[in-house]
């Protein structure tokens, strides 16, 4: 007899500036973001292969939006999966931000530093 598995478990990960995902303790998908003063900007979600189709993408998002209201940001969703997701969840709507030419320019710039910190020159 098999042991039931242990419900999904989301968690915000403050060093990696990301939501992660926990399946039997193992990663199974996460939602990454920068802040911008008051905004949280989100900016890529992925869910690994092994565990599509669970609904575990939306559940992460879900959680995550959550949490950004509970701490009084702002959500701007770069990421096209977060923007989709607001399309579905008007619940979200007031503490939504549109995605502007500037905020994209912010991003580029947040994460082209994070190359090159991360590789060698």
């Amino acid at each position: 007899m098999s042991q039931p598995s242990i419900a999904p478990v989301v968690e915000r990960v403050d060093a990696r500036k990301r939501y992660e995902i926990l399946v039997d303790g193992k990663r199974a998908g996460l939602t990454a973001y920068r802040d911008r003063g008051e905004q949280r900007v989100f900016f890529h979600t992925e869910v690994d292969d092994a565990f599509a189709g669970q609904g575990l993408a939306s559940r992460l998002v879900q959680e995550a939006l959550t949490d950004v209201r509970k701490s009084g940001k702002r959500i701007v969703p770069v990421c096209p999966y977060v923007a989709a997701f607001l399309e579905r969840h008007d619940e979200f709507a007031d503490i939504t931000d549109p995605v502007t030419p500037d905020v994209l320019q912010w991003l580029d710039t947040e994460l082209t530093d994070l190359l090159h910190q991360r590789l060698p020159l």
